[in-house]
């Protein structure tokens, strides 16, 4: 990609505010028009927000949105619809022992409300604190519970298809422990055993460093430093690693960006928190330093491949760096990403997370290069083709995809990909992007999870 050197937080801020205006009225409409007796909204067909029933782990940023957008605008009616909504719908995520995505329902939901209470931006009720911090105590023990050990000494919370299986994703998810353990919670086993959620949230970011990223080091034919494996599968038998995998990419073989992107933005925001920490947290789990440079290492690798190598010229990525289609266009790193091209489509929610990992990454470095490149890519994202400006379309951040192996993706007539439509994660993130550059540009406190 072509990072822009000239893009400040502050030049960005009036098309921060526009996108921050567009979603509160699209979030109304979707409360006013949306039946939670359907599940989760998860994309949009032809502008309008559908279901799709795998995992209900989109939730949590259908009410995190209204939560983000009151943050930037002081809105009351969307902290209302927020909180209302989390406290009537977000119970039975606390306890969803099926799934990996802790982090992304309950952090986004009551993570967010404990935020604002503590940052003084609504009234301090105690009785209502902690109830936001039980449900984020019982969160964190919950995600912990789906634990696999393997074959060298770390194992790894196990996504939602079994015991064998780790996902990239998961990282961004190891929120739920990280607020869970900062309220002092503990796992408890068999005979009263006490586990660290600490412990697990380190164990499994070693776990994904060690087997999820690649450093081109040698260990396949395809080892090129910063790609990243969707999905590693262990023998549960032994836990021995036995190969590579994806469930949403194109092949265990190539980048599936969206699973790059969530690696970067979850090394980098879990780097913050560390820093925070007390000295001696780390003492029995390798140290501080270990678990760092861990974390930095795999936060350095994919964003330089994110930048050097993954995305077209503007920093928006195709949905894999591998996907067949790509071969017919030849120079696609060279140009602008071409979401109407007939071939393949690209994925603007993997650069609305990647953007604010970079972002995160390039502040807690003091590393230009990483900042600029996050700018350069949200000012991309806030541009059309990218920004939904249509009142009739209920989306934010158009052309993103979901699951183009499965084909679940909505095609428009006379096109041969899907284009043109947006999916939950993007419009969160997006608007947690823009929250970053807006903090930023009023030179506040930064936003982060566990504030």
């Amino acid at each position: 990609m072509r990072v822009d050197p000239a893009i400040i937080p502050q030049s960005l801020e009036p098309a921060v505010r526009r996108a921050f205006e567009l979603a509160a009225a699209k979030t109304r409409d979707l409360a006013s028009t949306w039946d939670p007796a359907r599940g989760a909204p998860v994309f949009t067909m032809r502008g309008r927000y559908t279901a799709r029933g795998w995992t209900e782990w989109t939730q949590g940023f259908q009410f995190g949105i209204p939560l983000l957008i009151f943050d930037a605008t002081g809105d009351q009616g969307l902290l209302e619809l927020g909180r209302r909504r989390t406290l009537e719908c977000m119970a039975t995520h606390v306890t969803h022992r099926g799934v990996h995505d802790h982090g992304f329902n309950c952090i986004s939901t009551y993570g967010a409300l404990r935020r604002l209470m503590r940052e003084g931006k609504i009234p301090h009720d105690e009785w209502e604190l902690q109830t936001y911090e039980l449900a984020l105590r019982c969160s964190g023990a919950v995600q912990a519970m789906r634990w696999s050990g393997t074959a060298y000494g770390h194992g790894y919370v196990h996504s939602f298809n079994g015991p064998h299986s780790l996902f990239a994703d998961t990282i961004r998810s190891l929120r739920a422990l990280a607020i869970a353990h900062d309220l002092g919670h503990v796992l408890l086993s068999e005979h009263d055993e006490r586990i660290s959620l600490l412990d697990r949230l380190i164990q499994h970011v070693r776990t994904t460093a060690q087997f999820n990223v690649y450093y081109g080091e040698g260990r396949d034919a395809y080892d090129r430093p910063g790609r990243v494996a969707h999905e590693s599968i262990f023998n549960t038998a032994d836990g021995r690693y036995r190969c590579p995998s994806t469930q949403q990419g194109y092949s265990p073989f190539s980048t599936w960006t969206r699973g790059l992107a969530w690696i970067l933005c979850g090394a980098a925001e879990l780097l913050e928190w560390a820093r925070e920490l007390p000295k001696d947290a780390f003492e029995t789990f390798g140290g501080r330093k270990d678990f760092e440079a861990i974390l930095s290492r795999m936060a350095r690798v994919t964003a330089d491949f994110y930048i050097d190598g993954l995305t077209a010229l503007d920093g928006i990525p195709y949905w894999d760096d591998g996907a067949p289609g790509l071969a017919a266009l030849p120079d696609w790193r060279e140009r602008p990403a071409d979401p109407f091209n007939d071939r393949e489509p690209v994925d603007s929610s993997a650069a609305a997370i990647a953007a604010q990992g970079l972002l995160r990454l390039g502040l807690h470095l003091s590393e230009g290069r990483y900042c600029q490149a996050g700018l350069t890519v949200a000012k991309t994202l806030l541009e059309e083709p990218y920004l939904s400006t249509s009142a009739g379309h209920q989306g934010l951040l158009l052309n993103t995809v979901y699951h183009r192996p499965n084909g679940w993706d909505f095609v428009p007539e006379g096109r041969s990909i899907p284009c043109g439509e947006s999916c939950m994660w993007g419009d969160y993130h997006l608007l947690e992007l823009c929250l970053q550059i807006l903090r930023l540009a009023r030179r506040e406190k930064p936003y982060r999870f566990y504030a």
